[in-house]
């Protein structure tokens, strides 16, 4: 059984010119066999002039109207207008039904046929003037009754209107009828499929769709458009089930999601035309150095889904091997357009980056309270780990909140002058969402495409002075000190391009850095340092006041290295800065009761006499990681000795920590395969 047709009601004012429209709609597509033109049955006389009608008496109208031979009839102007019955059986066959008729009538012949879509024609006031006067039907105070005469336009639920505004020539005017018919016939109707295809956004077409499925297939992307939304994805042919009706458009649960209409929503697609940045990619993976306005078009049309995967995969892969300073440059401002701006209104806002990778090294939770406490403003944004025992946020939430919104976040540096929160909720970017599903299985990486992302970050958040942490060493993601350094004076080169004040420091990364590896087990170590206890880590409180002395130098006050780290060991030793971490730790909001470490442990010993020489940082994060962290708050690893320490046989070298027996088994297994510490002879 084919689709039924639907029925176009063409409505609009006297004078809007919609029998010329009309008209000239059927001269074109006649020859198609596909539309039907209502002749309307009027009790107006034959050679009243105007448009094609059959003439009757009011009589043989009422007679007709009694018996059924009408499908609607209306009254306007002192006639009766009626359209005849057999529309319906052209809309059973899957003919389309084109017809003149009143805006009074919409509601009730919406009630009578399969679908119904309003073609609303208009017209500026002096071109119904002059129209109206053209038919020669009426003059003068005739015409002003028709120009005052309105009726609204309402329609009910399901019904869709098309707009035409006809002021231009009658071939403009056809036109645009002829393209609202076409985009009506290819409108479908949004189901949600259920086939979860992940971050794919999938479109199901059923073999007989109305749109030509076949026209749509291939590598490319189709745009799926409607109220105001619209969404980009690959289409499929659904030649099983779920069975789909000839005007439906199924779309996986990604695609239905990202498009947010309800279900049977009218929509229209198109195929996405070859995006205009698509010389911009070609020649990106060719090698070529892109400009700013080449990037924004292009990641612009990454972010809407434009290209598949491959074409992404090769343009990040080419972006790896040559990015030049001014291309990251541009990236960084592209990157932060897409991103809303956050002003803070004040000469220096402080943050802090690390290029992470080194167990423990919590040293964000000890610097912001001290900077805090000094004056500055430091809202820091941080991440969750990713492969790593623990992220900043993840062991700051060990204590507290750390998924605060933007007005959360002001009102806690308000209070405080910093915080340590979660960006996932305040600067999360969705091009690196777009990005890291292809880069990250295709283990693609690159320390210049990470400069452009980390300081658009910075930009976005509203900050005028970066300082950024560069682990170096051997199984860091910098290996040497040369690598650290050119990335140094990279992230100082743009930062200062961007209009920051960028200082970028390399740093010691051979081995973990504290006590703790996993969120409560780093806490503890950062709590000791503020609290100026004897067991404080020395490594974790030396590199702390460290980079805390680099951003109080940006003070005008101190002005210089030595008076900054002066100022900072005032703050930490006097317990100001302790005092600071846990007023903003109450203003994030402080759990009931703070994480700490599980009880469940397991020691690993020394196999033997000897200095360590070697703590592989790799494996000692993947037995805490197997212990349960960073998921698991009170889980991780606790080092009893570090590098260069003299142990003996048997002593302990650490301790692991997990809140499941299961968990501590299999990470105490992972231990005694490799433990992850390498002993020497002295």
């Amino acid at each position: 059984m084919s689709t039924p047709g639907i029925f176009f009601l063409v409505v609009g004012p006297s004078g809007a010119g919609k029998d010329t429209l009309i008209d000239g709609a059927r001269a074109a597509l006649a020859a198609g066999g596909r539309h039907v033109f209502a002749i309307r049955v009027i009790t107006r006389p034959a050679d009243a002039g105007g448009e094609q009608h059959t003439a009757v008496s009011e009589a043989q109208f009422t007679a007709d109207e009694q018996a059924g031979r009408f499908l609607i009839t209306w009254s306007a102007h002192g006639l009766r207008y009626g359209l005849p019955a057999s529309l319906a059986d052209e809309l059973r066959a899957g003919r389309h039904v084109i017809a003149n008729g009143s805006r009074a009538a919409i509601a009730e012949l919406a009630a009578r046929v399969p679908r119904l879509v309003v073609l609303h024609v208009a017209a500026e006031r002096a071109a119904l003037a002059d129209r109206i006067r053209g038919r020669g039907r009426e003059e003068g105070e005739q015409v002003a009754r028709r120009l005052e005469r309105e009726v609204n336009l309402t329609v009910p639920h399901g019904v869709q209107v098309i707009d035409i505004l006809n002021n231009g020539t009658v071939g403009e005017g056809v036109e645009k009828l002829l393209s609202a018919l076409d985009h009506a016939q290819r409108s479908l109707r949004v189901v949600r499929y259920p086939i979860d295809t992940w971050r794919e956004r999938v479109a199901y077409l059923p073999p007989g769709s109305v749109v030509s499925a076949a026209d749509y297939l291939g590598p490319g992307r189709i745009s799926i458009e409607g109220d105001s939304r619209s969404i980009t994805a690959c289409v499929h042919v659904a030649e099983t089930g779920p069975v789909l009706a000839d005007d439906e458009i199924g779309l996986s649960v990604h695609a239905f999601e990202s498009l947010a209409l309800p279900q049977g929503t009218r929509v229209s697609i198109r195929r996405t035309p070859a995006p205009d940045s698509r010389q911009a990619l070609r020649e990106k993976i060719q090698g070529h150095p892109l400009s700013e306005a080449q990037y924004a078009l292009l990641l612009e049309d990454i972010l809407q889904g434009r290209y598949p995967d491959s074409e992404v995969a090769a343009f990040l892969v080419a972006a790896t091997r040559s990015l030049s300073d001014s291309e990251v440059v541009a990236l960084a401002r592209v990157r932060a357009s897409f991103m809303p701006r956050i002003d803070w209104n004040e000469p220096i806002v402080v943050d802090k980056h690390s290029m992470g990778g080194i167990p423990g090294s919590r040293i964000t939770l000890i610097v912001i309270p001290v900077v805090a406490a000094h004056g500055l403003a430091i809202p820091k944004t941080s991440s969750r780990a990713i492969t790593s025992a623990a992220g900043t946020a993840d062991a700051m939430e060990a204590v507290a909140r750390v998924d605060l919104t933007a007005a959360e976040v002001r009102e806690t540096v308000r209070r405080t002058r910093g915080c340590i929160a979660w960006n996932g909720r305040l600067n999360h970017s969705a091009l690196d969402d777009v990005m890291n599903h292809i880069t990250r299985p295709l283990g693609i990486d690159s320390n210049r495409w990470s400069v452009a992302s980390i300081l658009s970050k910075k930009l976005s958040a509203g900050s005028t002075h970066v300082i950024v942490d560069l682990p170096w060493g051997p199984q860091a993601k910098l290996k040497t000190l040369a690598e650290a350094s050119e990335l140094a004076r990279l992230f100082e080169t743009v930062g200062d391009a961007l209009g920051l004040v960028v200082q970028a420091h390399p740093t010691d990364g051979s081995a973990p850095i504290g006590r703790g590896i996993g969120p409560a087990l780093e806490v503890q170590d950062v709590l000791q340092v503020l609290g100026n206890g004897l067991a404080a880590p020395a490594d974790l409180r030396t590199k702390a006041l460290t980079f805390a002395g680099h951003i109080l130098a940006w003070d005008p006050a101190l002005g210089s290295f030595q008076a900054g780290l002066a100022r900072a060991e005032e703050l930490l030793l006097s317990g100001a800065a302790h005092e600071k971490f846990e007023q903003i730790v109450d203003a994030q909001g402080r759990r009931p009761s703070p994480v700490r470490p599980a009880a469940l442990a397991h020691p690993v010993h020394a196999l033997g006499n000897g200095r360590i020489r070697h703590i592989d940082i790799a494996r000692i994060s993947e037995v805490a990681r197997r212990a349960g962290a960073p998921a698991d708050k009170a889980a991780g690893i606790h080092l009893a000795a570090g590098l260069g320490d003299e142990v003996a046989g048997g002593q302990v070298l650490y301790t692991i920590h997990a809140s499941a027996a299961s968990d501590l088994e299999a990470a105490a297994q992972l231990a005694e395969q490799a433990s992850g510490v390498s002993q020497g002879h002295s």
